[in-house]
């Protein structure tokens, strides 16, 4: 399973601290990017994925969301599981 990457607007950010607290809760290895310090970061959350709401957790290419949504972390957690 490739990395997630969750796009955070810093500590600050409630919904950003929540999802990434449920994705390490979940065991799920992700990288954190904070969109005020990498403005190009900010330009692909918004432009490519059309979000303006943080967080943004991009699973891959067709599978991302933008807030905290722990629906949407059981599912991806549920899916790395071995069977």
């Amino acid at each position: 399973m490739p990395t997630i990457t969750v796009y955070t607007t810093g500590p600050a950010c409630m919904q950003c601290r929540l999802t990434t607290t449920a994705l390490t809760t979940a065991g799920l290895g992700f990288e954190e990017i904070d969109v005020r310090q990498t403005p190009e970061a900010l330009d692909y959350i918004q432009d490519e994925l059309g979000y303006t709401q943080a967080p943004v957790v991009v699973v891959d290419d067709e599978d991302h969301w933008s807030g905290f949504q722990p629906d949407q972390i059981r599912r991806v957690a549920t899916l790395t599981r071995p069977r």
